[in-house]
């Protein structure tokens, strides 16, 4: 089949060279003859095949490449879907985990589709226009590799917005009670698909929740923008002797105490604080002496124009965090904010413990969760990033 044409100006090709998925407004030459959200095929200005890309000339990026060989891009496609699933069933298989990412997006070579498995049901969430024209498509094939009870939608957020998209929610395949139980590791989760912040739990903070589970001993924990508990119940569950969680949300913090019951942690062990984390932090005196402080906010720069300003909101977070803390304390601090990279961030806990007069060392760094891959050819995979910190 001949797909319509867009041809790259000179010079514009390296990054879809080396396999970058974006196509940026900028770099276009010649536009295609096409409907936005088509496939189209991109070409360098010698007319070189690129790649195929989906389309949408009111979007900055206005092409996802989805395809990098030449031949059918829906073939190519389906296999990048079929391998991505692959690749969880060959891990997950071995451990007590139904709550896992099966598509990861361009972490997957499949950008505009992120697909979460719990249990039996699927939470789907389309980024792009290109992806969500093959909505129908997609939902088939996910039927027929995966074998789900049903598919639920959470297309919502800021890259849908600058496609140009409306937000969805609901159950697009099959139906079924939108609060699911799940097991990690061990651990009872209750995940309440709508209404819910990402898909229901932060999926990408597993192996922080083990590495909390395995620190956590004997000490009194902090969990600041603890969403639904899962910090709190991990160091709980590892044999912390109590939990404080702070968060403005006050539904997710009822779904925290749920957690808690769920997993049968005495009621006495766990605290919530319906609070914004910096004005908790800085009045005195808290509810416990805490010598284990996480800190695991959303992100604070979401656009390259957010960084100064994020860099002193991290900054202050950090510093009140350490004053806090007990010489002995530890500090799990971490930052989802793709423009603040990781040397950026080392500086600025180096910059928050010289203001805090506190002697820091660096016992872990961020342990990445083998179902959110991290596309080499495509950096901005890599956005999570998390200290576990000495302070004395």
């Amino acid at each position: 089949m001949a797909y319509p044409v867009l041809t790259l100006k000179p010079s514009a090709d390296v990054h879809l060279r080396n396999r970058h998925h974006a196509v940026f407004r900028t770099a276009v030459d010649r536009l295609p003859t096409c409907t936005d959200g088509d496939i189209v095929e991109v070409r360098s200005s010698k007319g070189e095949f690129l790649c195929y890309a989906t389309w949408n000339s009111k979007a900055y990026i206005c092409g996802r490449a989805i395809a990098f060989e030449e031949g059918d891009p829906m073939k190519i496609l389906r296999t990048l879907i079929e391998k991505a699933v692959s690749l969880r069933i060959q891990f997950f298989s071995r451990e007590d985990t139904t709550a896992y990412r099966l598509i990861n997006a361009e972490g997957d070579g499949i950008p505009g589709l992120i697909v979460d498995r719990y249990g039996s049901v699927l939470a789907i969430q389309f980024t792009t226009l290109g992806m969500d024209r093959l909505r129908s498509w997609v939902i088939e094939v996910l039927r027929e590799f995966c074998k789900p009870s049903g598919i639920f939608e959470k297309s919502g957020g800021s890259a849908r917005k600058k496609e140009g998209l409306e937000e969805k929610e609901g159950w697009i395949w099959g139906s079924g009670d939108a609060s699911i139980p799940v097991t990690e590791r061990g651990m009872q989760f209750l995940i309440t698909l709508s209404g819910s912040q990402k898909t229901g739990l932060f999926l990408d903070q597993r192996e922080m929740r083990s590495l909390v589970r395995t620190v956590a001993k004997d000490r009194t924990v902090l969990d600041c923008c603890s969403y639904v508990g899962g910090f709190s119940l991990a160091a709980l569950l590892g044999g912390a002797v109590a939990a404080d969680a702070v968060d403005y949300d006050a539904e997710a913090l009822a779904t925290a105490a749920t957690h808690m019951a769920m997993n049968g942690v005495e009621s006495n062990r766990f605290s919530s604080y319906t609070e914004d984390v910096f004005n908790f932090l800085r009045r005195k005196p808290y509810p416990h002496t805490y010598d284990f402080i996480i800190l695991d906010p959303p992100a604070f720069a979401k656009r390259s124009a957010d960084l100064e300003p994020a860099k002193k909101a991290y900054t202050d977070l950090n510093r009140l965090a350490m004053q806090a803390l007990p010489s002995g304390g530890l500090l799990l601090t971490c930052s989802c904010s793709y423009q603040m990279d990781t040397e950026t961030f080392q500086t600025m806990i180096f910059n928050a413990a010289r203001q805090a007069k506190r002697s820091v060392r660096i016992l872990q760094r961020h342990r990445q969760a083998i179902d959110h891959p991290i596309n080499l050819f495509h950096p901005e995979t890599e956005y999570l990033k998390s200290l576990l910190l000495w302070v004395e």
